[in-house]
């Protein structure tokens, strides 16, 4: 292969190098951009039910094993939901 520039067609994009920087931190990005989907399937519902069971089943296998070492953690479950908004 050859390393001369000049036999490749097409310009290559300079990047720009900001005037200033000093006390900007550059933008972190974290995790997966979640995007949903425009129609939801039953498959995906399915999906969607059988992998909470999943991650359900897991914290509680997690939560037993950290208990027979001794540990104090364990599972705290959501207090039952209120039938509707009652205002007295």
């Amino acid at each position: 292969m050859t390393q001369k520039g000049n036999l490749f067609k097409g310009k290559k994009k300079q990047k720009a190098i900001p005037p200033n920087r000093h006390g900007k931190l550059p933008q972190i990005r974290k995790g997966k951009r979640v995007v949903k989907p425009s129609k939801m399937t039953k498959e995906m519902d399915a999906d969607r039910e059988l992998t909470k069971f999943i991650n359900h089943c897991n914290e509680i296998k997690a939560a037993t094993v950290a208990n027979k070492d001794g540990g104090q953690l364990s599972i705290v479950n959501l207090p039952p939901e209120s039938s509707g908004n009652v205002k007295e």
